[in-house]
């Protein structure tokens, strides 16, 4: 059944695109000497095909995001424009969709019971910046731990991931550096390097041919015009690629940024955690040197159960950023409780506490990832990404099958993410499931039956 649009039907929006009268339909005219506030596909595609999948995100949960939770119900009278909530829970929705990867995300345990205890001491927030009266003991502790965890001399911590890089990049590099970067790479990265003011050029996902050809062009032809040596190129990577749940082919990164002296900034937003033997990312995975990537990102946000973000590397790194990073100096410090969840999930993956808990967490993990890609290609289905990596990519292609695969699920009391355009190409739709080391067998075969 088509939508009752308020415009007319679909051919007015090519007519209108062809002549160049206005850019947004019958329904949404721009107003006489205004430029039109949306691009012209964005508009049309907002109004023909979201809409009609819109039930699909931004489903609110009303319980912990453990390996099952609770959803309230809710339901449309006019084809998605708005949501009546019918007061009811559904109860136990086993969780496919979360980045709860080790499974900290929880009311129960040492680290609710620790974060509770902190937040009775010092409160929700703490009102300040780091520099000015935001700068609590716990953080100082925190980035010590963070610094020991990760192999580097030095790490500093922030109230956002996404801010993370899209606030620190700009205070490494700027006009007249060069930075190559994934074409899979997340928005935070990509906002942070057209923020800098540096020139970007993009290579090919994990191809370092594609790398290793932008890298020559750059050292032989140096800035455009003047042919002067770029002032610095940094190469910008992440860890695991939420989209696609591919491994960045790190030791071959490494040795051309050793080869054309380069940086080196590696995002481990859904690596840190979720490999290596011990957790420790991707670094880890591959066996290599911590002093070999430049700067280390990561976020707390996912495999931590909490918020936030950090940078790691030298100490000569991080106490510049300390004074440059727009993150550091502006923005709010992490809340108290917050830091105590990081604090105490880290020191279980360390075994610090003194339990193989978060040792057994990582192991876990590694097995239900392993066979929850198992099945799902038994079942025929195709699948993107690493073996390794949590972040499970199910291709559905078509957009008008992301909104009947989230429905049908939900109706089974399964809870996934679908993705489709802008975050993918328009005939590139997937759901995407997040492996947890709190999903049991048993669960792993409900969902992949």
């Amino acid at each position: 059944m088509l939508l009752p649009f308020k415009s007319e039907p679909y051919v007015t929006d090519y007519s209108i695109l062809g002549n160049g009268k206005t850019s947004g339909g019958g329904w949404c005219k721009a107003k006489q000497d205004f430029v039109p506030l949306y691009q012209d596909f964005e508009n049309f595609y907002t109004r023909n095909l979201y809409m009609r999948i819109r039930d699909s995100w931004n489903r609110p949960i009303c319980s912990v995001p453990g390996a099952k939770m609770d959803m309230l119900e809710r339901f449309s009278h006019d084809y998605n424009w708005t949501f009546t909530y019918t007061g009811r829970v559904i109860k136990d929705v086993i969780n496919m969709g979360s980045y709860n990867y080790l499974g900290f995300a929880q009311n129960t345990g040492i680290c609710k019971e620790a974060a509770a205890k902190v937040l009775t001491q010092y409160g929700a927030g703490v009102c300040s910046t780091r520099q000015e009266m935001g700068n609590l003991d716990k953080h100082e502790e925190l980035e010590k731990l963070v610094a020991r965890f990760l192999g580097v001399e030095a790490a500093m911590t922030y109230g956002m991931g996404f801010s993370t890089n899209s606030m620190n990049i700009p205070a490494l590099v700027g006009k007249g550096c060069l930075i190559l970067s994934d074409e899979l790479n997340h928005a935070s990265l990509v906002l942070g390097a057209r923020l800098s003011g540096a020139t970007i050029r993009v290579f090919k996902h994990n191809n370092m041919q594609s790398l290793e050809k932008l890298l020559r062009d750059a050292i032989v032809h140096g800035q455009p015009r003047t042919r002067r040596p770029w002032k610095k190129i940094l190469i910008l990577v992440e860890g695991i690629y939420s989209m696609e749940g591919s491994i960045v082919r790190l030791p071959e990164v490494i040795a051309l940024k050793k080869k054309y002296k380069s940086y080196l900034y590696l995002d481990e937003a859904h690596s840190i955690g979720a490999l290596g033997l011990t957790g420790r990312g991707v670094v880890e995975y591959f066996g290599l040197n911590p002093e070999d990537v430049d700067v280390m990102m990561g976020t707390f946000t996912k495999s931590f159960g909490a918020a936030g973000g950090y940078i790691g590397g030298k100490k000569e790194l991080i106490d510049y950023l300390r004074t440059h990073s727009h993150s550091a100096v502006y923005a709010m410090s992490l809340s108290p409780p917050v830091v105590e969840q990081i604090l105490t999930s880290m020191k279980c993956i360390m075994g610090v506490d003194g339990t193989t808990f978060g040792k057994e967490c990582v192991q876990q993990l590694a097995e239900n990832t392993r066979y929850f890609r198992r099945q799902l290609k038994k079942m025929g289905f195709i699948i993107y990404g690493n073996e390794d990596s949590p972040v499970v990519p199910l291709l559905l292609y078509m957009p008008a099958k992301v909104s009947a695969f989230g429905r049908e699920m939900l109706k089974r009391n399964i809870g996934v993410v679908v993705v489709g355009f802008p975050a993918t190409p328009i005939i590139e739709s997937r759901a995407r499931f997040c492996v947890s080391a709190s999903h049991t067998k048993e669960i792993l075969d409900t969902v992949s039956v």
